[in-house]
C-alpha cells in the first residue's frame, strides 16, 4: 500500500527577498505594464526538451488541456534532448511572432541564447521545471528540487541506515533540476551516506540500465540507489534484477510518473520524490495568462513534491 506525505500543499510559494535568480543564478525579468490580452485571443509558443519521456508528455498535457479549455492557440515543438534543435525551434517560435514562450530546458546554460533571443524580439518567456542561466524569464514554474533530493537521502537512511554504500544516477548535465538534485541530496548523503559512485545516464531509462551495470560491477557492495528521474531509476532496478539483487538493494527515484507509481504500488521501486508534471503545465499557463491580465507574478511559482513510497 503506497503512502503518500505532501512536503508543499501550495501551487504557488512567494520567496521573499530573494526570487528565482538566487536559486541557481538565473535571471528574471519584473513584470511591467503589459498589453492586456484575452486568453482566446493568444497564440503561445511550447519547447519541451524531450516528448520520450512520460514526465514531459504529461507536463505538455497539463499546458494543452488548459489552453484548450481557454481557447488558446499552442504551438508545441519536442526537442528531443538536444539543445541546437531546441534553440532553433525557439528560434522558429520567434519568427512565426507567437506572444509568449513556455520553455522547458534542455540545458539551463545553452538555452540562454534563445531566451536573450526572445528578449530582443520583446516575446515574454516562461520556464519550467528547469532554469536558465540567463536572459530575462517572468517566472520560473517548478518544484523545489534541492528539497526533493534532501527527501530522498533521508528516506534512503531511514529504510537503509545511516553510511550504507550508496550510488547516484544524475540527470542531463548542465539542467538546474540535476544540480539542484545533486545538491539537494549530497546536503545529507555526503554526512549520512557512503556515496561510492555518482554518474550521469542522462534522465533515460536505457543509460539508467547500462550505467547501473557497470556501477555493480565495480561496486558489488552497493546497498542503495538514488536515481534523479523515474526513467533512470527504472533503468537501475532491471539491472539489479538481471543481477539478482533485487532483495539487497533499495532504490528511490524522483518525479513520480505514471510508471514510476505503479513500479512503488507492485514493490519494485522503494520511493519515488514525486512532482506533478500535468499541474506543473498548468501553472506554466496559468501564469501566461495571469501575465496578460496585467496581474503581478513571482519571480518563482512552486509545483509541489511528495514522498510516494512502499
Amino acid at each position: 500500500m503506497k503512502k503518500i506525505f505532501s512536503l508543499a500543499a501550495a501551487a504557488t510559494l512567494f520567496l521573499a527577498g530573494c526570487g528565482a535568480a538566487t536559486l541557481e543564478g538565473e535571471n528574471t525579468a519584473e513584470s511591467g505594464p503589459v498589453e492586456e490580452r484575452e486568453a482566446s485571443e493568444l497564440v503561445v509558443g511550447v519547447s519541451i526538451s524531450t516528448l520520450n519521456n512520460p514526465f514531459f508528455v504529461s507536463l505538455d498535457e497539463g499546458i494543452s488541456d488548459l489552453a484548450s479549455e481557454n481557447g488558446t492557440e499552442v504551438k508545441s515543438v519536442d526537442a528531443q534532448n538536444d539543445t541546437a534543435k531546441q534553440t532553433n525551434d525557439v528560434d522558429d517560435l520567434i519568427q512565426q511572432g507567437v506572444d509568449i514562450l513556455l520553455i522547458n530546458p534542455v540545458d539551463s546554460s545553452a538555452i540562454t541564447p534563445a531566451v536573450e533571443s526572445a528578449n530582443a524580439a520583446g516575446i515574454p518567456v516562461i520556464t519550467i521545471d528547469r532554469s536558465s542561466d540567463g536572459g530575462e524569464v517572468v517566472t520560473l514554474v517548478a518544484s523545489d528540487n534541492t528539497e526533493g533530493g534532501e527527501m530522498a537521502a533521508e528516506y534512503i537512511m531511514e529504510i537503509s541506515g545511516k553510511d550504507v554504500v550508496t550510488v547516484q544516477l544524475e540527470g542531463v548535465p548542465g539542467a538546474s533540476a540535476t544540480r539542484e538534485r545533486g545538491k539537494g541530496f549530497m546536503n545529507i548523503a555526503e554526512d549520512s551516506l557512503d556515496v561510492v559512485d555518482s554518474q550521469t545516464a542522462n534522465f533515460d531509462r536505457a543509460e539508467g540500465l547500462t550505467v547501473m551495470e557497470n556501477m555493480l560491477q565495480a561496486n558489488p557492495e552497493i546497498k542503495a540507489v538514488f536515481a534523479q528521474n523515474d526513467e533512470m531509476a527504472l533503468g537501475a532496478i532491471e539491472a539489479i534484477q538481471a543481477a539478482g539483487l533485487t532483495d539487497s538493494i533499495q532504490v528511490v527515484g524522483f518525479d513520480g510518473t505514471e510508471d514510476g507509481i505503479k513500479a512503488v504500488e507492485e514493490g519494485k521501486l522503494s520511493a519515488t520524490v514525486a512532482q506533478q508534471p500535468g499541474e506543473m503545465g498548468r501553472l506554466a499557463m496559468q501564469a501566461a495568462y495571469d501575465y496578460f491580465a496585467g496581474e503581478t507574478i513571482e519571480d518563482y511559482i512552486a509545483s509541489p513534491l511528495e514522498l510516494v513510497k512502499k
